[in-house]
């Protein structure tokens, strides 16, 4: 398909991918995160040094906030990216409760101020993702750039849930790769252009067991997040 019908396409398939996303019931989603937050710890264990760069939730996408917590408290740096200006790349800035914010692109939240930093991961939201580990983000393509220009490449993690799963977002040449995928299934690892489920070890590692206490939002004071949440 040409480049308009490929923007059509992709438009349809993200409207559709993102409503299958807003009707999972809330428990699902519950169980789902914290599956996802279990991969994620046992499988990275390097994510508790260094600079982990997340997004702000929207529209119902993991909620990562929870399991940076965890990771400031064993010595990660975590921070959000922010958006300069149209059509160029990101910036990320370090992020803690407290931190000053202000609304950004889509109306999500990014530090006003702070410190800019270089992260060592990246956990980057995804709309979709195919076979071949590619992701289907807003389509304003700012991760894409922001990939590309990085001049050392950190570890980029996709996170999604499996209904998000395509099997080809027909990508392009400025489509950047995940080189890993979580989901509520378990950690996908991308080799030879295709991805490939890690195997799990003993019942330990299916979805829904913690190495470490699951962590909820009530028990955030209301301000926690700099501001209150629904």
């Amino acid at each position: 398909m040409d480049t308009a019908q490929l923007k059509v396409w992709r438009k349809q398939l993200r409207a559709e991918l993102i409503a299958k996303r807003l009707a999972v019931a809330a428990e699902d989603r519950r169980s789902w995160n914290e599956a996802i937050n279990s991969h994620l710890q046992r499988a990275f264990p390097n994510l508790a040094h260094g600079v982990i760069a997340f997004c702000w939730p929207h529209q119902n996408e993991f909620d990562a906030r929870f399991l940076m917590r965890e990771m400031r408290n064993r010595g990660a740096v975590t921070a959000l990216p922010v958006v300069l200006a149209p059509k160029t790349p990101m910036i990320f800035r370090e992020w803690h409760p407290g931190v000053p914010m202000a609304r950004g692109v889509y109306d999500i939240p990014y530090p006003a101020q702070s410190q800019e930093l270089t992260p060592d991961t990246i956990l980057v939201p995804m709309n979709g993702y195919d076979e071949q580990g590619h992701r289907l983000g807003y389509g304003g393509g700012y991760f894409d750039r922001t990939l590309a220009s990085l001049k050392n490449r950190p570890c980029v993690i996709g996170i999604a849930y499996e209904l998000a799963r395509v099997t080809t977002i027909e990508p392009q040449p400025y489509d950047v790769p995940m080189d890993y995928i979580v989901t509520e299934r378990g950690v996908y690892r991308r080799r030879d252009g295709k991805i490939e489920l890690l195997a799990r070890n003993g019942p330990e590692s299916e979805p829904g067991q913690y190495s470490s206490p699951a962590c909820y939002v009530h028990e955030f004071a209301d301000d926690y997040f700099g501001g209150k949440q629904d």
